[in-house]
């Protein structure tokens, strides 16, 4: 009776470095590997991918540093900061690429900052979530996540606070504190009411504990507020005449990092700016060049002591303190 030819394990093991070699080294195409080795296309691809499972082929990339440690050191020493984490991107990237770059590189940066049983205030915002996205998640976390403003409106999107807050603690395997309340109240005595009820007031006595807390900082340009359309002409306009600067969790403030005294202020439901002081780390999460006076009035407030940017927007910033305290030095004088 005939044996059967088994296949020799060497000889295949030559076939895959031959096209491995073909491939990977002298730089040819799969069909001119293919025609080389006698064999079709679409062995080529299937022999490509055994190569790197048996370990014939091992990719080595040069190391890659996404941070500017020379901006962080700047903005640090500028903007009198503990923390400053700078990505690098591409200046051509639109706003959503730009977002999308500071959230993949910037999630592990992030996680670095968060221990077991710590509280953790988290506000919404489209760089925040993209940065949530990539917290890793090998790595978990006992820590409590907890929602540091109420919802902007009904419609719920994947960058408001609660749904940010939610995915953070899925990715760390923490727990969520929702706050189940508006933002934002059309009067005080409504608004005074629901601060008041027992559900309301637990969480925000959870974020008085916080240890961290991660922020978005708009202006009245570019906040989220005035986005989805709850904030008014006439309340844009009273807000610019009290001078309001930059808005984080919904508060309003002004050059000087103080909240500005509207009926604004009256009507938000969210952390106040004094129990913000008061968290250890308060990271703000950032990116573009367009908030630079805000950003500088958070951090000279004393509000924000951590900055999480792109390259751009954190030389935006720093231009801004240059010119800044070239104007203050001149009017001086």
């Amino acid at each position: 009776m005939t044996q059967p030819v088994l296949p020799n394990p060497n000889q295949h093991d030559e076939q895959l470095t031959l096209v491995a070699r073909l491939y990977y080294v002298d730089g040819l195409g799969q069909g001119e590997v293919a025609r080389l080795a006698n064999v079709s296309q679409a062995k080529v691809s299937r022999w490509l991918a055994q190569a790197k499972q048996r370990g014939i082929v091992k990719i080595s990339v040069a190391q890659y540093e996404p941070r500017d440690v020379e901006l962080e050191a700047a903005l640090k020493t500028r903007l009198g900061l503990s923390h400053a984490i700078v990505i690098k991107s591409d200046p051509n990237a639109d706003d959503v690429n730009l977002r999308k770059a500071v959230g993949y590189f910037g999630g592990k940066y992030l996680h670095a900052f968060l221990h077991d049983d710590d509280n953790v205030a988290i506000a919404g915002g489209r760089t925040i979530s993209e940065t949530v996205k990539h917290l890793p998640t090998d790595q978990p976390r006992a820590v409590t996540i907890i929602q540091a403003m109420g919802h902007v409106d009904a419609e719920m999107c994947e960058f408001d606070a609660q749904e940010v807050g939610r995915s953070m603690a899925q990715r760390t395997s923490g727990s969520f504190v929702p706050l189940n309340a508006p933002a934002f109240i059309p009067d005080k005595a409504a608004r005074d009411v629901i601060v008041e009820l027992e559900q309301v007031r637990g969480v925000r006595r959870l974020l008085r504990d916080a240890r961290v807390a991660i922020v978005g900082i708009g202006s009245l340009q570019n906040s989220v507020f005035v986005q989805r359309g709850t904030l008014t002409s006439s309340m844009i306009a009273e807000l610019h005449a009290a001078g309001a600067i930059g808005e984080i969790c919904g508060r309003f403030f002004d050059f000087k990092g103080e909240e500005c005294a509207t009926p604004w202020a009256d009507r938000v439901v969210s952390i106040s700016l004094d129990e913000l002081r008061n968290i250890p780390l308060v990271m703000a999460v950032s990116c573009g060049n367009d908030r630079s006076a805000a950003i500088h009035a958070a951090a000279r407030g004393g509000l924000i002591n951590g900055l999480l940017i792109d390259v751009g927007g954190a030389r935006a910033l720093l231009e801004f303190a240059s010119q800044l305290s070239t104007t203050q030095q001149v009017n001086s004088q």
